[in-house]
């Protein structure tokens, strides 16, 4: 019986540098890893999209499509290239037409690109299929990604309600009717089965904030496999310590592809180790279809990446080297794995993560975090929250923000804490956390986002807004749509101070305009500067060769008159030149220096003159006999 694989998708070029080094890789460190890469037999590699396009031009100053065409020829077509996409906000916050998702698919296509994984923050299906069906047309692979979120906890307040009439009556003060469960494993199912019938080639459970516990993954990818005909990929975080259990409960129940980083760049806020996974599937029986022993030399290069990113390593403790082709692992240790399994089989999830969370507290990788894994929000959003109140000089607030996030999610329709909207959430749960705090009524202060997200702007949330609160927020009761006519596409200015060329010079550099203009502004003015220097250096350079050689070609014309200095017999190089038209010289003074056969030699004058012309400059080879100087 032929054994069972499991396919990888690499995510250490883009969504392990994004999570642990804020995106900070440059194009010259990527260029040393991609030799190794090419045969490393990676189902896909992820190295585009999300952070990737702002951040190479906001701080790196490279552009976006130079990376994914660079990396697309080194990989020759033998791993799938990935990138990652809001769905119709592509990479920014406003829902673009048709014609711009079209139009930038295709770019991407055209620069290497195979795989598209687009997600809603919303789950609004109605957000996501117009770019599932483009990216199938232009030949690309559609990768429709659900986003996992989990009900927010609630709290003993005035304002829940006990259970029936009964209830309120004879009930006990803690018994309270628990509001109904949106984000279901059916939930999810069936998004991943829209997504499927609109035509998605693979569908990924993307658990942006790692809560996913092991028993949910086990419950929700079983589901999954028993529901959809495609592949089925499992993305998590190790944030709050579930990453690795919940790989390896995936892996149980069936995951076709699971989505790791290599070595230095797994474990913490990013996806778990690919080298721990190969420990579990070997045990497991399963094949890891990734040549190990290239991962192995990528391995050794990414430390030395790792080392030069260390201003914005996040954890600067590095975890202890690890070879799984040729270090034994200690006796209690294999043996932890060992029980992992037995636990996860078992669906023993105390006991599997505790093993879990022994095997990364051994190799050194860093421990849960416990704020995240509590308050069940992304930790990008919590120091988000931590940033603004510190702003605000309003530190003192940040538990009771935090406990307004449920509040602030439910009367915004329930949403997923994914980018934007985890933004946006809390930005608002500090709003009204300083509302209470000033004694004013919740929500005095709403932000823009906010008022776009519960207008409807955004997409349909999971849960109808009520009508009263949209009416409160945005002025209206009605759910409007983001209207996609009103667009306006922006504009390429003519730049003069540059020749008058367009600030976009093609295609490519005009989709970054429309994706990110802020940033691609700048970009794009110092890329137009820098051909504006370079074409006025060599303009400047062919008229100074042009002066000289008018210059060159007069002296030729006028004839010599005067008394000369030759070479001697022997051809040489001039090295330095002493004198100039007019200088006035005396007997034995050096007029120049010339090398020949390996020896300097000076040419001196013969007695008291006046310099009419010089013939050589430094650098000129002249041959014996040559005019070198001509006295008045």
């Amino acid at each position: 019986m032929e054994s069972r694989k499991l396919q990888i998708r690499d995510l250490t070029l883009r969504d392990g540098q994004q999570s642990l080094f804020a995106t900070r890789l440059k194009q010259e460190e990527i260029d040393k890893l991609l030799p190794y890469y090419e045969n490393a037999g990676f189902y896909i590699m992820e190295v585009w999209g999300g952070a990737v396009p702002d951040s190479v031009m906001r701080y790196l100053d490279e552009s976006p499509w130079n990376r994914l065409r660079t990396i697309s020829k080194a990989m020759k077509g033998k791993s799938l290239l990935s990138a990652l996409s809001r769905g119709r906000n592509l990479f920014g916050y406003v829902p673009y037409p048709d014609s711009v998702l079209e139009g930038f698919y295709k770019e991407a296509i055209a620069n290497g690109l195979n795989v598209m994984r687009i997600f809603d923050a919303l789950n609004d299906i109605d957000n996501v299929k117009e770019s599932i069906r483009l990216i199938n047309q232009l030949g690309g692979i559609a990768d429709g990604a659900v986003c996992y979120t989990v009900d927010p906890k609630e709290e003993h307040t005035d304002t829940t309600v006990k259970k029936g009439f009964f209830g309120r009556l004879f009930g006990k003060k803690d018994e309270i009717v628990e509001p109904k469960k949106i984000f279901t494993d059916e939930y999810f199912v069936e998004k991943a089965k829209q997504m499927e019938d609109l035509g998605a080639k693979i569908i990924t459970l993307k658990d942006m904030a790692g809560l996913v516990n092991p028993s949910r993954a086990a419950s929700i990818i079983s589901k999954l496999k028993s529901t959809l005909k495609v592949p089925v990929d499992f993305h998590t975080h190790c944030t709050p310590g579930y990453g690795l259990a919940s790989s390896l409960m995936a892996i149980i129940h069936g995951v076709d592809i699971l989505d790791t980083n290599i070595w230095w760049f797994g474990g913490g806020s990013a996806a778990p180790a690919l080298e721990l996974i190969y420990v579990f599937a070997n045990k497991l029986g399963i094949e890891v279809e990734v040549n190990m022993e290239a991962v192995g030399r990528i391995r050794k290069e990414l430390r030395t990446v790792r080392e030069e990113l260390h201003a914005f390593d996040l954890v600067k403790n590095f975890p202890k080297e690890f070879d799984p082709l040729t270090d034994t692992l200690p006796a209690e240790i294999d043996a932890l794995f060992d029980k992992a399994i037995e636990a996860a089989k078992a669906d023993n999830e105390a006991e599997l993560l505790d093993a879990c969370h022994a095997i990364e507290d051994y190799f050194g990788f860093p421990k849960p975090n416990l704020l995240v894994k509590e308050a069940e929000v992304p930790g990008g959003m919590y120091s988000n929250m931590v940033a603004q109140l510190k702003a605000l000089q309003a530190e003192d607030l940040l538990d009771d923000a935090m406990r307004l996030i449920p509040k602030v999610r439910r009367d915004a329709g329930l949403v997923p804490l994914v980018t934007p909207t985890s933004q946006i959430v809390g930005s608002q749960a500090v709003s009204v956390a300083l509302d209470r705090k000033k004694g004013n009524p919740d929500y005095s202060n709403p932000s823009n986002q906010f008022i776009s997200l519960v207008k409807g702007e955004y997409g349909h949330t999971p849960v109808a807004v009520d009508p009263e609160f949209r009416a409160k927020i945005t002025g209206s009761p009605e759910e409007k749509a983001y209207d996609v006519s009103k667009y306006k596409k922006p504009e390429n200015p003519v730049l003069p101070e540059y020749g008058g060329v367009k600030l976009a010079a093609n295609d490519e550099e005009y989709l970054l305009l429309e994706l990110l203009p802020s940033v691609a502004n700048g970009f794009l003015k110092r890329r137009r500067a820098e051909e504006w220097e370079a074409a006025n250096a060599a303009k400047k350079a062919e008229e100074a060769a042009a002066n000289a050689a008018a210059e060159a070609e007069k002296a030729d014309d006028e004839p010599i008159t005067g008394e000369v200095v030759t070479a001697q017999i022997l051809p040489g190089t001039v090295i330095e030149v002493n004198v100039k038209p007019g200088d006035k010289v005396n007997k034995g003074d050096v007029l120049l220096v010339y090398e020949a056969m390996k020896m300097e030699n000076n040419v001196e004058a013969g007695h008291d003159a006046t310099v009419k012309r010089v013939f050589v400059k430094p650098g000129d080879i002249f041959a014996p006999e040559a005019v070198l100087v001509e006295f008045e």
